[in-house]
């Protein structure tokens, strides 16, 4: 059996990042970790930032991932979640339809699913340099 080789962690200051487009209206996000081709398995980690009037529809994903509302009001699923709010999505899952009158932040961590083996996705999500029309989405990833 071979040894395993452990791995020091990583740091990165929320600041070193920029705001990125994201593919939902009124959101943008400072991605600090994400999957890459010679790390398939990093985690997409990082802020959602949602202005006031932000949404997205009910889709589906087959990773898993967490969210933790920092600050703001959020409608998801017709109940309202409020800072200290920390919502896990198993693999596969749905996301309810969300919506923020207030405007807020939310740190997420997407990641491999462990039954489906979903990746979370970043290009073309995360890193747009114009949103695309919801209709042109694919809200089954």
């Amino acid at each position: 059996m071979s040894e395993q080789k452990h791995h020091g962690p990583e740091y990165v200051h929320v600041d070193e990042r920029p705001w990125e487009t994201l593919r939902f209206p009124g959101q943008t996000s400072k991605m600090i970790f994400h999957p890459r081709p010679e790390r398939p398995t990093e985690p997409n980690a990082g802020l959602v930032r949602y202005e006031p009037g932000a949404h997205h529809p009910f889709h589906k994903h087959d990773f898993a991932q967490v969210w933790y509302i920092l600050e703001g009001e959020f409608e998801i699923g017709g109940k309202t979640w409020g800072p200290g709010t920390m919502v896990y999505h198993p693999d596969p899952h749905y996301e309810h339809d969300l919506s923020t009158k207030t405007g807020g932040t939310m740190f997420f961590v997407q990641y491999q699913g462990p039954t489906t083996g979903g990746r979370p996705i970043y290009d073309k999500r995360f890193n747009l340099e114009k949103r695309r029309d919801l209709a042109e989405e694919n809200l089954e990833r």
